[in-house]
């Protein structure tokens, strides 16, 4: 038999197509998402931080983390002090101590973030810094992963991943090894 054969009863015995199933619908109503969230960061465990009305990103940096020396960032209001369009190679980011992104998701069930390749500038930027701060409106805040995929479009930016808590592994040795393949920690801040 030949190609043009076995591919024509190929296309002969496809079975129908069906209709996807429906997906139904596991929101909580008038659930406290900030609240859900933050308990969630903070057991993974992670910092939640809120910029009040009288208070900077830049403020609120030099509180939290003074003295942290390459800073890059993503936010026009924190420029920091690596300049990411300059960055030709990954590697060039290797020695950053502090990453500023915003996010465009966060997950109340896991306290996960969504970052977009737009969000990070270089892909490796949140996994190769030693501490990840990533900002955040309240209002972009989605109950669970359901949630979350129905507002993401990874085919409009080519990139994006989920984050969850500071990198963590316990399978070298059996020790808890915080950093092993990502940041050490994550700071989560809420931008009004």
């Amino acid at each position: 038999m030949n190609r043009d054969k076995i591919l024509e009863q190929i296309r002969k015995n496809k079975p129908a197509e069906l209709p996807l199933p429906e997906l139904p619908d596991f929101r909580e109503e008038g659930a406290d998402l900030v609240k859900k969230f933050t308990e969630t960061v903070v057991a993974m465990p992670g910092k939640v931080l809120q910029i009040t009305e009288n208070q900077s990103l830049a403020n609120l940096m030099a509180e939290h983390f003074p003295g942290e020396k390459r800073v890059a960032s993503m936010l026009p209001d924190y420029p920091g002090n690596v300049d990411l369009a300059k960055i030709t190679h990954p590697a060039e980011l290797d020695n950053v101590d502090l990453a500023i992104l915003p996010a465009r998701i966060g997950v109340a069930e896991n306290g996960a973030v969504w970052l977009t390749e737009a969000d990070c500038g270089h892909r490796v930027l949140p996994f190769i810094a030693q501490h990840l701060i990533v900002v955040l409106k309240k209002e972009n805040l989605v109950q669970d992963m359901h949630e979350a995929y129905r507002h993401i479009r990874v085919d409009d930016t080519g990139f994006g991943v989920f984050i969850a808590g500071p990198s963590k592994t316990a399978d070298i040795e059996q020790a808890l090894v915080i950093g092993a393949q990502g940041a050490r920690s994550l700071t989560v801040v809420f931008a009004n």
